[in-house]
């Protein structure tokens, strides 16, 4: 590894990423709400989000996908990429809650189907709560750089 993170060619499968734990405040909720322009009423209206049944506001899917591309990226380095996510909403995170990123490298290949080839590796990522339930479970791919 260097500054600039992993090799593709470092990696042996299967590696089990680096837990990220992350506190979710009501503010967090609100502000991404915003910064993405979701701006359906459970993601900043606690009256609304109480009405659907739910206990208070809950992060968008985009928090989310973040959340899963940070789980990644902050192992892999800087010189990784997401070029492939895929996500199923199995759950909520509410404000107040505590989302858990854990990962897995589950595969890794070479796409030589393009110029210059692409080192790639496929990962499955589980993000729950601070109760274990999950919330949401990511297959991401990442492109990683090869070392010379």
């Amino acid at each position: 590894m260097t500054g600039a993170g992993l090799y593709w060619n470092e990696i042996s499968v299967p590696v089990e990423l680096p837990e990220v734990v992350d506190p979710i405040s009501y503010q967090r909720v609100v502000e991404n709400a915003g910064a993405t322009w979701d701006y359906f009423p459970g993601h900043f209206d606690p009256n609304y989000a109480q009405s659907q049944g739910n206990p208070t506001i809950y992060v968008n899917t985009m928090h989310l996908a973040g959340f899963a591309d940070r789980v990644a990226t902050d192992w892999a380095g800087p010189s990784s990429r997401v070029v492939r996510r895929s996500l199923r909403l199995a759950g909520s995170v509410y404000a107040g809650d505590t989302m858990i990123g854990r990962g897995r490298v589950v595969a890794k290949r070479r796409d030589d189907s393009v110029n210059p080839p692409r080192c790639l590796v496929d990962i499955s990522i589980e993000v729950t709560n601070q109760h274990g339930v999950l919330c949401c479970p990511v297959e991401l791919t990442l492109q990683m750089p090869e070392s010379s």
